[in-house]
């Protein structure tokens, strides 16, 4: 991964060396001043929330999932019980998001992996989290996805194009070929049939015009019963999984004012690698207003390494920023991790992380490289399925 990472820097210095040169494709930016009022056209309620304040209908959004668990899992409110509520936080970290495939499956095959309430994902954390959430019969696709994949199966370059006015360095056809052939109509029905339940799926993209996260209800789209719900499915996980400059961004249409524009979302990683909710939220607040005390679990998944890797940089442009974008984003995730751990804390939630043991190296000799996934797979199935050694604190800390 870090291979692609470097090549990833020397496109986007490439890029912004002939910027001022190319014209730049006519779009419909939302306003500034229209910012939060904007809806997503084909939808007749709200889907998404900014990541990072607490969505002004926060109370609301709570009473409509305890309502639905009371209707669906009355056993989950009997009395003389505190229900258990098990999240799952997939990270992004591209290829390496075979780790977390892995995990899961691993998982799955000990007899202990939990049904999740909430389920989130970023970036190829985003393409996980649909399987993970519909539960251990999608193990297989999961492993077919994340072992049999090489980089011709997920972008097709397109580095002349890109560079003299288009969106992108790559198209993102070959994964949205594979996505669609998975998040199909029947795909779709049971996302929403988990979601009456009182479960949630949450996606996380970025608003580039905004420079803000966003958080998508997935459940949401798939009860919404518009037409427009299977693309807008799908749209929001490839712009998850959208590397700024190397894929094309989403372009999602929404209504605002009376008039009609287009938001660009891209990958979910450029404001947050793992997210579980606005850290906001109080939980004490919430349960005693509506009478509960759940039990609440958080298990994350860094699709990554945390600790710092040597390797000596060749003295070259590209070589030199190519290190320093793969040592930011390294950086930014351990310190989401930091963030989620503080998040925890103050919520009362028991905190789990898993993530890729510095020992294992990264082999890979391609951005998607099936050979180097299908072993990371297999680390990450074999230790769960062993029974995963979750750390309950963060890298560095706890002398881990």
């Amino acid at each position: 991964m870090r291979w692609a990472l470097a090549r990833v820097s020397c496109l986007i210095v490439l890029v912004l060396t002939v910027a001022g040169c190319a014209a730049a494709i006519a779009r419909n930016p939302v306003p500034p001043t229209l910012e939060d009022d904007a809806q997503v056209v084909g939808m007749a309620t709200p889907v998404r929330f900014w990541g990072d304040e607490l969505p002004p209908n926060a109370d609301a959004i709570v009473r409509e999932k305890w309502a639905q668990v009371r209707s669906s899992r009355p056993d989950l409110l009997a009395k003389g019980r505190r229900p258990v509520i098990n999240f799952l936080a997939l990270s992004g970290g591209g290829s390496d998001g075979a780790f977390g495939a892995g995990v899961l499956g691993g998982w799955t095959a000990a007899g202990t992996r939990p049904e999740f309430d909430v389920v989130t994902g970023v970036s190829t954390g985003a393409l996980t989290a649909p399987f993970a959430f519909l539960g251990p019969k999608y193990d297989a696709a999961l492993k077919e996805v994340f072992t049999t994949s090489d980089t011709e199966d997920i972008a097709i370059a397109r580095p002349v194009r890109g560079l003299i006015g288009g969106d992108s360095l790559a198209s993102n056809a070959p994964l949205a070929k594979v996505v669609a052939h998975y998040v199909t109509p029947e795909f779709l029905a049971e996302i929403a049939a988990e979601h009456r339940k009182g479960r949630r799926l949450l996606i996380g993209t970025t608003n580039l015009d905004a420079e803000r996260p966003v958080i998508w209800d997935m459940g949401a789209i798939a009860t919404s019963g518009s037409p427009e719900a299977l693309e807008l499915f799908r749209t929001v996980l490839l712009s998850s999984a959208a590397i700024p400059a190397v894929f094309p961004p989403g372009f999602i249409k929404v209504a605002a004012g009376g008039e009609t524009y287009e938001e660009m979302h891209v990958d979910g990683g450029a404001t947050r690698e793992v997210f579980l909710v606005p850290t906001q939220f109080m939980a004490s607040k919430i349960d005693g207003r509506l009478g509960i005390n759940p039990v609440r679990r958080a298990y994350i998944i860094r699709n990554g390494h945390v600790a710092p890797e040597y390797k000596a940089v060749k003295a070259r442009t590209l070589s030199i920023a190519g290190r320093a974008v793969s040592s930011l984003i390294k950086s930014q995730g351990v310190g989401d991790l930091y963030e989620l751990y503080v998040f925890a804390r103050k919520n009362n939630i028991d905190y789990n992380l898993a993530y890729i043991p510095g020992d294992f190296i990264d082999t890979s000799t391609a951005a998607f490289d099936p050979v180097y996934m299908s072993k990371l797979y297999d680390l990450g199935y074999q230790m769960a399925a062993a029974g995963y050694p979750w750390k309950k604190t963060p890298p560095r800390m706890a002398g881990h």
